[in-house]
């Protein structure tokens, strides 16, 4: 890949990573429950993800799911679904009056927030449709193609965990001074909660 359109395709990507969805939010939340550090696997879990809908779109079934309308709202309603179960759940969620930021919090398994973060991603049939309009932005088919598509994804999968990880897990550090309380944490689980449903909509009913 040139130099030229790989900078395009940073640029591209950066943007991209900082548009607000249902990843960051994930992010977000698993950085307030479980901490910085740990908020790391879910982003690796939507990363996964990530490289899936890569390589659908480079194997071609793209085009079959963004040409198939009932395939495409399948999977478009199976995503908003599991965001509003995901939304409900932490609405519901009760608070722990006792937490204390100095102690340790509970500690979600890895592979949860890994798979979490997978299927957040993953059913989400929008991303697929837009790899398959985005990546052909920077392939040359006269070039050999399976280097270009390496270096397209850990580019864009490089730049999604900076900003996932370095902006939007930070930035959720800043809301953890209201989780000491059980008001706080009420306040906190209901916005996320609803964050998370909103986004469902936005999938289900935007076309």
């Amino acid at each position: 890949m040139q130099l030229s359109l790989w900078l395009a395709l940073v640029g591209a990507g950066v943007l991209i990573s900082f548009t607000p969805g249902a990843g960051a939010i994930n992010t977000m939340n698993n950085s307030l429950t479980s901490g910085f550090r740990r908020s790391i696997w879910g982003i690796f879990g939507q990363q996964a993800a990530l490289v899936v809908h890569v390589i659908v779109v480079a194997l071609g079934v793209g085009v079959l799911v963004s040409g198939s309308p009932v395939l495409f709202n399948v999977i478009r309603y199976a995503g908003a679904a599991y965001l509003v179960f995901l939304g409900i759940r932490l609405i519901l969620q009760k608070p722990d009056p006792s937490r204390d930021l100095a102690a340790p919090r509970a500690r979600e398994l890895a592979w949860s927030m890994f798979r979490r973060g997978l299927w957040v991603n993953l059913l989400n049939p929008k991303a697929l449709v837009f790899f398959l309009a985005f990546m052909p932005q920077f392939i040359q088919p006269e070039q050999p193609l399976l280097p270009q598509y390496l270096v397209l994804t850990v580019t864009v999968v490089f730049i999604d965990v900076l900003v996932m990880w370095f902006f939007f897990a930070v930035a959720a550090r800043s809301f953890q001074r209201f989780t000491n309380t059980a008001r706080g944490q009420l306040i906190l689980n209901r916005t996320f909660g609803l964050l998370f449903i909103s986004v469902a909509l936005l999938l289900a009913l935007v076309h």
